[in-house]
């Protein structure tokens, strides 16, 4: 997280907020079309290697194929849409075509989902932290030579290629299923496409409404609000790797609890949201503090106008902490249709507060226009369903936890003191 912090820091000083803003606009758009290379794989792969370890090798491989299938035509789909795109902007449009070309190490990331199941997400660790690394020494290096805009593009593309050599590396020396192994199975793919098709929907809604406001931003305000916004989504979002790494390490045990003991897997599944709420909390609070002076000094004045836009944005991590449980309840609880359904309405109402918002407050209206939309796709929504309004009432008492002090866990508190006692 702190060499990320710092390069972006260094990078969006030297670049200014125009050129850092046409970088991340490309950067969102790679992220859009991805969606198509994800197939609602993720928690589901996961799930189905600690359910069926003797299947491990076709699910790794069914995975592996149908997320190239899907990055192949992703990646044919943002071709097509930056030649359509094509405008003045000619340094933008070779941008977009360099960046897009990261996407072609994605499916080698079905590696991650054998650590997360088998609880090694160290590796991951070591493997974020390394490409992190690499890259921010080439983008070290570019600002050293005094480099204009364009050599910036390939950052993404040699970030992706460390994550995928890395992962093949580590996979290699520490699984029992080497990549030769893996199998193709025809019927496997039928099986994870049914069960995952609905959270494939879930995440193409879910891109939109992370995605769209920088989009949107380029196309209704210009490539400069791109650079100010993006800034204080990168401070904001920097912490998104919190709950991912929780839950993750987290889900087998949730899944072992659902089978074997109910309530005790209900009482943990609060705790979970308890605890993600809790940081999120903890995060919001110093960063609205502090969101002055910190972009002030690290960014320069060039980016004041960043600092309302996180005051705003930061609150968002409250539902995105949270949604982190969520989503892993979808799948534990087989629930998929939800996570259409929750992504959806995420996805239209931000769109739809963008149009509003943006064109009025630019990139203040885009952060106001994504914490609604947060909060209505992981929050309030939860509340309009049944099966759902389980989830909807343990993130209120998640979310009560501030104005009550933490009240429900004092007699807990009180128990270990007197035991120590």
């Amino acid at each position: 997280m702190s060499i990320n912090f710092l390069i972006t820091i260094l990078v969006s000083r030297y670049l200014g907020p125009k050129n850092f803003g046409i970088l991340a606009y490309a950067n969102s758009m790679v992220g859009l079309f991805a969606t198509a290379g994800h197939i609602g794989l993720s928690g589901l792969v996961v799930r189905e290697i600690v359910k069926y370890p003797q299947d491990r090798a076709a699910i790794m491989g069914t995975s592996f194929a149908l997320k190239s299938l899907g990055i192949l035509t992703g990646f044919v789909a943002l071709i097509f849409t930056t030649f359509f795109l094509k405008n003045e902007y000619s340094t933008e449009f070779w941008i977009l075509l360099i960046v897009s070309t990261s996407m072609l190490f994605q499916p080698l990331n079905v590696i991650d989902f054998w650590f997360q199941a088998h609880v090694q997400s160290k590796y991951i660790a070591i493997v974020n932290t390394a490409a992190l690394f690499i890259s921010g020494i080439f983008q070290i290096t570019l600002i050293t030579l005094g480099a204009e805009l364009l050599p910036f593009a390939f950052t993404n593309l040699l970030h992706s290629a460390v994550i995928a050599v890395f992962l093949v590396l580590f996979y290699q020396l520490k699984a029992n299923v080497p990549i030769k192994s893996w199998l193709v199975s025809i019927e496997k793919a039928k099986e994870l496409f049914r069960n995952g098709w609905i959270i494939y929907l879930g995440s193409i809604f879910a891109i939109i409404y992370l995605k769209v406001d920088l989009i949107m931003l380029r196309w209704l305000s210009g490539a400069e609000e791109v650079g100010i916004y993006s800034v204080a989504v990168k401070l904001s979002e920097v912490w998104y790797f919190l709950p991912t790494a929780i839950i993750a390490s987290l889900f087998p045990k949730l899944i072992q609890l659902r089978e074997s003991d109910l309530n005790h897997y209900r009482r943990r599944l609060q705790q979970v949201f308890d605890l993600l709420f809790t940081l999120a909390f903890i995060v919001a609070i110093a960063i609205t503090i502090f969101a002055q002076p910190l972009i002030s000094l690290a960014f320069g004045k060039e980016y004041l106008d960043s600092v309302a836009i996180l005051n705003v944005h930061i609150w968002s991590g409250l539902f995105i902490f949270m949604r982190a449980a969520f989503s892993k309840w979808i799948l534990i609880e087989n629930a998929i249709i939800f996570s259409l359904i929750t992504q959806g309405l995420g996805g239209l109402s931000n769109i739809i507060l963008n149009l509003v918002l943006i064109p009025k407050l630019g990139g203040y209206g885009a952060a106001i226009a994504t914490f609604l939309s947060y909060a209505i796709a992981s929050y309030l929504s939860l509340s309009i369903y049944k099966p759902t309004r389980q989830v909807f009432w343990m993130m209120s008492k998640s979310l009560l936890l501030v104005p009550t002090f933490g009240q429900r866990y004092w007699s807990i508190f009180s128990k270990n003191i007197v035991n120590r006692l």
